[in-house]
């Protein structure tokens, strides 16, 4: 069977495959600057892209900051909503 790019092959689609990611969620309760300091503990990024990730969820009201299997994003999850910002850990493609 042929598959195109506007019907791919669904490879590992039960719900513990596949690459999973962080989602933040902008609020009024932190400083940019704790929500800078919690992503880079909880993903292992630097400041410049902690501040991005924060800008994209203050400006857009939510932002992707971690990408990597289930258990890692509910390890960083946890650790980012530890201060109080809402997060979400879905698969990065959903049908």
């Amino acid at each position: 069977m042929s598959h195109s790019l506007l019907d791919p092959e669904q490879i590992g689609a039960d719900i513990g495959a596949g690459r999973w990611m962080v989602v933040i969620y902008n609020n009024e309760s932190n400083s940019m600057e704790e929500v800078v300091v919690i992503l880079m503990s909880a993903t292992g990024c630097n400041a410049e892209e902690a501040h991005i990730e924060m800008w994209e969820a203050h400006t857009f009201g939510k932002a992707p900051v971690h990408f990597a299997d289930r258990a890692k994003c509910e390890d960083a999850a946890a650790i980012i909503a530890s201060i109080g910002v809402k997060t979400e850990v879905a698969l990065e493609w959903n049908d």
